[in-house]
């Protein structure tokens, strides 16, 4: 006997032959996905402990974000007018920096709700780099979160080893004094000995990979290129493979830093011996054709996120030319300060038109190509195309439900398309990870033990953090038509 059985629904396998199943249904036993196909034929083979009728929904794998901020989200609304170094000088680094181990913890519950509220089952979280140390409770209690909630996490370990240049720690302190009363955090504050770092984050992936039932994983993470040594990059891609996990750093982000360098990031980092199957690149915005063969030819993944970059003032990813090479390109939905949402749906729907656009051609992307990015081509990026990314037997049962009986969705002509750019996010109503229902009309079962008002104390506790890292300016700020 299964242990979950969804029926009478429009199953978007995601399968190698994209196969759309009318009628679909989806047998679950345990943590996996054991059978798919047609309601008559499923409901002939297979009795269940427990059923759902997908009746006017569509059933898609869970959306995986390959690039993610968690802790941010308290600070949700600060710094929309502000270029990248400006904002993480004067809002992020100073806000994450005055939160306290159970600020994260809420920042993480707040997170997790939300992501599976919009089908979103699975991510990378960057860590905020803080050096080769780690505050022990901080990550006891967001895994723990993360654990309740029932949501599958890859904790990036970040580190840096090499302080910045002289020149680029004079920008920052001169972005750093137009906020007098921020508490400021520098970039040069934050940097450890490589052989720590790397100490640090093999004992992290020993003691947390593989905990929650599989849902927890560990990578090591350079923080970013101008910041760690090719040792530390070689060390980092040496661990990914000792442990058989990724390893995923941030890259050619922002003009600024790139124009800066004697050679592109991606070229550093290939000579580093870091570019491979194992590593993912964050953003990726700021790279030339010679970049782009660079990660085809070394079968390096990209972690695309277009709201983040758009509302930093960073650029575009060229992401059509970087696919037409080869390079598996995933989406990322960054920092939630920028991009004001944890909603795969709102990114795909943005990636989808902003490519278009900018390249002034209609057939730049298409939605199937962006579903694929938030899905497959997403696990394919983390190195996780066996288990996630699609409903087939043998994968891990990591599912959605999405109503089609809303106003917004009708007339759908063609389902990839109508999830792309009709969806909201609203419509999701069911979320299972690993073979269980964690998200459920509204709620997320596990965390209802933690918070009795989960949103109540994340605003109280944003405020307090607002307050104690010199930010209230920003959130009082006026009514600014035209910024300064």
């Amino acid at each position: 006997m299964a242990d979950l059985l969804l029926t009478n629904g429009t199953v978007v396998t995601m399968n190698d032959d994209r196969e759309l199943i009318d009628d679909g249904a989806v047998v679950i036993e345990g943590r996996e996905i054991v059978d798919v196909g047609s309601t008559d034929r499923i409901e002939a083979e297979y009795t269940a402990t427990d059923r759902i009728d997908a009746s006017d929904h569509a059933i898609l794998p869970g959306f995986i974000s390959t690039h993610v901020h968690v802790s941010g989200i308290l600070l949700r609304g600060l710094g929309n007018y502000r270029n990248l170094y400006d904002w993480l000088l004067n809002v992020k680094r100073p806000g994450t920096s005055a939160m306290d181990a159970e600020d994260h913890a809420i920042a993480a519950a707040l997170y997790s709700a939300e992501a599976l509220s919009t089908g979103l089952t699975t991510f990378v979280e960057n860590a905020t780099g803080s050096g080769g140390s780690y505050d022990a409770s901080l990550l006891e209690g967001k895994f723990n979160v993360y654990d309740a909630a029932g949501v599958r996490n890859i904790y990036a370990a970040a580190f840096a080893d090499k302080p910045p240049s002289r020149e680029f720690v004079e920008s920052a302190r001169d972005i750093a004094m137009r906020e007098p009363e921020v508490d400021h955090v520098l970039p040069d504050e934050t940097v450890a000995d490589t052989q720590e770092a790397l100490d640090t984050v093999e004992s992290l992936i020993e003691r947390y990979h593989g905990t929650a039932e599989g849902r927890q994983s560990v990578w090591p993470a350079p923080y970013l290129a101008t910041i760690v040594t090719p040792e530390g990059l070689a060390g980092a891609y040496a661990l990914a493979e000792k442990y058989d996990v990724m390893t995923t750093t941030h890259t050619a982000e922002d003009a600024y830093n790139e124009g800066s360098r004697r050679v592109s990031s991606v070229e550093y980092l290939r000579n580093a011996g870091y570019l491979g199957e194992r590593a993912l690149l964050g953003h990726c915005v700021q790279v030339d054709e010679a970049d782009i063969r660079a990660l085809a030819v070394t079968d390096t993944n990209v972690a695309h996120n277009t709201l983040a970059n758009c509302a930093l003032g960073s650029g575009i990813a060229p992401v059509p030319t970087m696919v037409n090479y080869g390079v598996t390109v995933a989406m990322g939905t960054d920092n939630v300060p920028n991009s004001d949402s944890v909603n795969m749906f709102k990114d795909m729907e943005f990636a989808a038109h902003l490519h278009k656009g900018h390249n002034r051609d209609a057939g730049a992307i298409t939605a199937e190509k962006v579903l694929e990015m938030s899905t497959i081509d997403a696990a394919r990026a983390i190195g996780r195309e066996d288990d996630l990314g699609s409903l087939e037997a043998g994968k891990l049962a990591d599912l959605m439900l999405v109503d089609l009986d809303r106003l917004t969705l009708t007339p759908r002509t063609y389902l990839p398309a109508a999830l792309v750019y009709q969806t909201t996010g609203r419509e999701v109503d069911t979320v299972v990870c690993n073979g269980e229902i964690v998200y459920d009309e509204g709620r997320v079962p596990g965390l209802d033990g933690l918070y009795d008002d989960l949103q109540s104390t994340a605003a109280e506790a944003s405020a307090a953090v607002i307050e104690r890292a010199g930010l209230g300016s920003q959130r009082d700020r006026t009514w600014t038509s035209i910024n300064e």
